[in-house]
């Protein structure tokens, strides 16, 4: 009775696992539209599996700003990648709302989808000079290089202590229990 009560625990487990993955998934642009667009800073890039090669291209991409009504207005890019992947990418591209719009070699549309890009704000990047060590890398050392007090050594010993008292209480505790049928 306890083997079994315990697969059964260990399948519903493995059961809302699978189903969370797949509500994950689901909610992924991919799956409902053919294509799949993300955002890093100001470039904005898609891919699809959705086109074939006909006479050496994949297709187009085209991004249309929100004044923008149909695909030849927009920013084109030819689609480039293998059989199983191909994709586009546009750089530089400002704040805003967007729609990718991709159309194979063969003439079909692979998918269109919106994307916000959002304002980028751009790092400052300040150098400073610092003096080199003076007795080089100090190699296998890891954090004993710095001298702590010893109050953060008895703090990280009663820690340590509690932890291995704790597992072994609970050890203990769980061989104790007298094994039912």
């Amino acid at each position: 009775m306890r083997n079994s009560s315990l697969f059964l625990r260990s399948g519903l487990t493995v059961a809302a696992a699978s189903a969370l993955s797949f509500l994950v998934a689901a909610g992924h642009a991919e799956a409902q539209s053919g294509i799949s667009v993300s955002t890093t800073g100001t470039t904005v890039s898609v891919t699809t599996r959705a086109c074939t090669n006909v006479n050496g291209s994949w297709g187009t991409a085209s991004l249309l700003n929100s004044r923008q009504a149909n695909f030849s207005q927009g920013r084109q890019v030819s689609l480039s990648g293998t059989s199983a992947l191909q994709s586009a990418a546009w750089s530089n591209v400002s704040a805003g709302t967007y729609t990718v719009i991709v159309i194979c070699s063969d003439g079909t549309t692979a998918g269109t989808q919106s994307v916000i890009v959002s304002p980028s704000v751009r790092p400052t990047i300040s150098a400073t000079a610092t003096a080199s060590p003076s007795r080089g890398v100090m190699g296998g050392v890891g954090g004993g290089s710095q001298d702590y007090g010893t109050l953060t050594l008895v703090g990280g010993g009663v820690l340590v202590g509690t932890a291995v008292a704790g597992t072994a209480w609970y050890l203990r505790r769980r061989t104790s229990k007298p094994y039912r049928l």
